[in-house]
């Protein structure tokens, strides 16, 4: 197929070059639509050609690791097969096994790269781990042209192997098992390490980043071995880094998973789990909750993943760190449980809701009185978890690990909250920084003047992180916020989200 392509390509650019010798004036257009699918780049397993544009280039579907089917289903990521001729780079590969499995596929271990146009010098690299609760989500969402062409870096965006197929501990799979979709990360990391110089980019000049599941896997490789050495900086946004499953925990869950999906016997129950249809598995075990939502994900306590990110961040690698969070993080999941049947949190039902999540309800409810919230006992449920779970984590690492930067992300106005319904105001909710940095899924938000030069300088300040320059506005243990009104220090940020009290009472 490569091969054929590649053939039918440089059969069209010599037509077109023929026309050119007898109809002069149609030349320069019919060049540059040749052209614009003519950016070809040789990786170690052969050529890709993607698309360039005026202002980036962008190659998408290059596989990274070996199809993981059949016998290497819950094995371990091998490097790619090689191939002849010109790979088709212009559309994304599948996306990998999720929601009710329709446009998916088990062989999904496919990256997209994109980079300002043809770069001369070698650019910074920022490699995107995309979230959605290690059960959805693929990198193609992510439009990077803004970070690839306003910010002059090199940006890749990744899929890995989620819910079952990524994070199932069944100990008859392997001596560790699980963790699968956390490798598939190394190994494109490793192939970025080994790859990107060819599309322009440093190698040594790599930046992990995620939000979510992403965030909470990039605290991960902070701390794993594994990924010693494959990246200079890090940038985590919106991540619960304490939810972490111990190996012992998932191991349990995962026998329980397959002995209810019929795999109960010890002896065959690796083999009848690989030969499980992929529909069946698409429900995936449970290893974490967070009021509510609940995910499988990387477990701790084995060679891949030895210490917990949190309770060992003195052992995290000791790289840069831009890490921060949401202003209004849980309403986000709140709005979607709400959606889907649940009840408001009601005056009289609120300390029974909180002692469901906390240890300590009723002190948490002296900290946030709904009457602090108008009223609202749903929004001042919202903000407990937002705060124990995510603000105050993020406080904890900022302070941890050895060199950060602390951000708040607070534009109650973002765009990514258009198409959620909620009987409460959503402010500045889970995910709503992300239409400031990428277009996602389609045409770029539509935003206002002032949130546009919010995404502007949203877009400068992440670039200037991955490229290793100076952020003189943004001094040393300060909490900058990016808000509707501008760009400015936070220094009420602890006390707003009561993470003295959250440092004395965790969950």
């Amino acid at each position: 197929m490569a091969e054929a392509f590649g053939a039918a390509r440089r059969h069209a650019l010599a037509a077109v070059l023929l026309v050119c010798v007898v109809v002069a004036p149609a030349c320069a257009a019919s060049v540059a639509a040749v052209g614009r699918l003519g950016e070809v780049v040789e990786t170690a397993s052969g050529a890709v050609h993607g698309i360039a544009e005026p202002d980036h280039r962008l190659f998408e579907g290059i596989p990274y690791a070996a199809p993981p089917v059949g016998e290497r289903r819950w094995q371990p990521p091998a490097p790619p097969a090689s191939w002849t001729g010109e790979r088709d780079a212009t559309k994304p590969g599948p996306r990998c096994p999720q929601g009710t499995g329709a446009g998916t596929s088990e062989d999904c271990l496919y990256l997209n790269v994109w980079t300002p146009p043809a770069p001369a010098a070698k650019k910074p690299v920022l490699v995107w781990i995309h979230g959605g609760a290690f059960l959805d989500g693929s990198g193609d969402r992510y439009d990077a042209r803004r970070l690839a062409a306003r910010g002059d870096v090199v940006v890749v965006t990744i899929n890995y192997r989620l819910g079952t197929l990524g994070f199932l501990a069944d100990p008859s799979l392997g001596a560790q098992p699980g963790n699968y979709g956390f490798l598939d990360q190394q190994q494109a990391l490793r192939w970025v390490h080994d790859n990107i110089a060819a599309f322009g980019g440093d190698p040594g000049a790599v930046t992990i980043a995620g939000e979510s599941a992403g965030g909470m896997s990039v605290c991960d490789h902070l701390v794993a071995p594994g990924s010693r050495g494959l990246f200079r900086a890090a940038v985590i946004q919106s991540a619960p880094c304490q939810a972490q499953a111990t190996l012992a925990a998932a191991e349990k869950s995962s026998v329980d998973y397959s002995g209810a999906h019929g795999c109960a016997d010890r002896a065959k129950a690796a083999a009848c789990l690989r030969a499980l249809p992929v529909a069946k598995l698409l429900p995936a075990p449970v290893y974490a909750s967070i009021s509510g939502v609940e995910f499988p994900g990387p477990v701790t306590g084995g060679t891949t993943l030895p210490v917990d990110p949190v309770a060992g961040v003195e052992n995290a690698a000791p790289v840069p760190v831009l890490i921060g969070t949401t202003h209004d993080e849980f309403t986000y999941f709140l709005a979607q449980q709400l959606a889907a049947g649940a009840e408001p949190v009601s005056p009289s039902g609120y300390a029974a809701a909180l002692g469901r999540v906390f240890k300590d309800g009723p002190a948490v409810a002296a900290q946030y009185p709904p009457s602090a919230f108008d009223g609202d006992a749903t929004r001042a449920y919202a903000a407990a978890v937002t705060d124990s779970t995510f603000s105050c984590v993020a406080d904890r690492l900022a302070a941890g690990l050895p060199s950060t930067r602390h951000y708040e992300f607070a534009d109650a106005t973002s765009p990514a909250a258009a198409g959620l319904a909620a009987p409460f105001p959503l402010g500045a909710a889970h995910t709503s920084e992300l239409p400031y940095l990428f277009d996602l899924d389609g045409p770029p938000a539509s935003f206002t003047p002032a949130q546009q030069s919010l995404a502007d300088r949203m877009v400068d300040t992440w670039s200037a992180f991955t490229a290793g320059k100076p952020l003189p506005d943004w001094p040393a243990g300060t909490v900058q916020s990016f808000a509707a009104d501008g760009v400015h220090p936070a220094p009420g940020f602890a006390a707003d989200h009561h993470c003295p009290f959250w440092q004395q009472n965790s969950k």
